[in-house]
């Protein structure tokens, strides 16, 4: 299968290659500020379909065009990617000790026409000391990653327990994202 994919993250490229997928990437620029009210799911939901909706108006292409948006949800707030190392540093001290949850949209665009899904996971950060966040701010691993942190990389020692999807921590729900493609399990042997 080949579809074009509205982001331009490494790790969603790696993911969509797991699928046995290969993808044209076409980013799609859209204003990301979230709506006044908006809950994390929400705004992840509405932000997949926008990509898939401004990637299908670009791409001028009948392939598939598939679009996602992962935040990071602490009670409520949203967390995106920090805009800088304070910023970073202000994200992970509120996760340090306790549990987040961790949300993607997923959309899906074919002729104009948009399917999504959502999928939450629960992850839980050990305590960290202001030497660990320190060094993991020196990684410069937090920029460019919802909630400051990644889970595939260096990020991946803060974190005490996932519960649910671990691609969708990464960026994207695997099972959900073949299930929206049409793409079905081989047969076991």
């Amino acid at each position: 299968m080949h579809i074009v994919l509205a982001s331009r993250s490494p790790r969603r490229i790696e993911l969509i290659q797991q699928l046995g997928i290969t993808a044209d990437v076409l980013p799609a620029d859209i204003d990301e500020t979230p709506h006044p009210h908006e809950t994390p799911v929400d705004y992840v939901v509405r932000l997949a379909k926008e990509k898939a909706l401004a990637v299908h108006r670009m791409a001028k292409s009948d392939l598939l065009i598939l679009a996602a948006d992962t935040t990071v949800d602490v009670d409520g707030q949203i967390l995106g990617q920090p805009t800088d190392r304070e910023d970073a540093r202000n994200m992970l001290k509120k996760l340090s000790g306790r549990a987040h949850r961790v949300h993607t949209g997923v959309a899906v665009c074919s002729h104009g026409e948009i399917r999504s899904t959502v999928v939450s996971s629960i992850v839980i950060f050990h305590p960290m000391t202001d030497e660990t966040m320190e060094w993991y701010l020196s990684t410069g691993e937090s920029m460019g990653k919802a909630g400051a942190y990644a889970i595939q990389g260096q990020g991946g020692v803060l974190v005490e327990t996932v519960r649910g999807s671990l691609s969708n921590v990464i960026g994207l729900p695997l099972t959900e994202t073949a299930q929206l493609l049409g793409i079905s399990a081989p047969p076991a042997d």
